[in-house]
């Protein structure tokens, strides 16, 4: 489970942990090292959250855009749990230095791209994109070999409209687009890769920036998504779409964690 010291990356780990699995989450920021922008959220925490869930998990720190550093986290897994049934991308590093109006460049939400300079692309592209091509490769061999696995990217489905930002609209397209490209390259060696969808997620930052957002998900919405795709003997009949969390909610009969189903979020622009 890449990317899970807090947001989204947790509540899926915590989910799987409902389903008494075995998870390994990983993460940039520890309790005993680093922590991105020195939040209080830790990758140890999500580990003991997935054991009072019911499963078992084991932290592992790991900075997800780095090609080697990803690679021997994955050799790891492998030499002490001997497989990897499901491989997780929740690594979102994008919002990192935005106070709730400007970015670290000075620059504001959906400022035009004249505007404003073309670094923050590349940063954008490396704080999902790549994270999710990187997992991927990684984990890849180990499954095709076993004819098995789930892959998934935690995205924000697109295809109906603009996000508001030529940065962050780009950099989810890219993820959507690498669900379907994996997809489609793995289909014939028994395993699936797919692209996950939430709504407006009420993770730690975004209570902090909005405390009173109103048709907010909590994150553990997204990971009983995932779990029911995991369980779902018919899930590689999916493989290469984004898939949204409140449409599958519906499909599957989950929840979020007040017993609610909140739809699928749908922009209007």
């Amino acid at each position: 489970m890449a990317g899970a010291s807090r947001g989204v990356g947790r509540g899926i780990a915590r989910a799987l942990g409902e389903g008494g699995a075995t998870v390994i989450v990983t993460a940039r920021s520890s309790e005993t090292g680093p922590r991105t922008e020195m939040r209080s959220e830790a990758v140890e925490d999500t580990a003991r959250e997935v054991d009072l869930a019911g499963g078992r998990g084991h932290h592992y720190l790991c900075d997800h855009r780095s090609e080697r550093a990803v690679d021997e986290m994955v050799h790891w897994v492998l030499r002490r749990f001997g497989r990897i049934d499901v491989a997780v991308s929740a690594v979102w590093g994008g919002n990192e230095g935005f106070d709730g109006t400007r970015y670290a460049d000075g620059s504001t939400w959906g400022t035009p791209f004249w505007r404003r300079s073309a670094e923050p692309y590349l940063a954008l592209m490396q704080a999902g994109p790549l994270p999710a091509l990187l997992l991927a490769r990684a984990v890849a061999p180990a499954m095709v070999a076993a004819r098995s696995g789930l892959l998934a990217l935690v995205t924000f489905g697109a295809e109906e409209s603009y996000l508001g930002d030529v940065f962050y609209d780009s950099a989810k397209a890219a993820e959507a687009r690498l669900a379907f490209a994996f997809g489609r390259e793995l289909a014939d060696h028994g395993v699936t890769a797919l692209g996950l969808s939430p709504g407006t997620v009420a993770t730690e930052r975004a209570r902090e920036i909005e405390p009173d957002e109103p048709d907010s998900e909590t994150p553990l919405y997204a990971g009983r998504a995932l779990a029911a795709l995991v369980a779902d003997p018919d899930v590689a009949t999916l493989s290469g779409r984004v898939l949204h969390v409140g449409d599958l909610a519906r499909h599957y009969g989950f929840t979020d964690a007040d017993g609610t189903q909140p739809a699928r979020l749908r922009l209007q622009n």
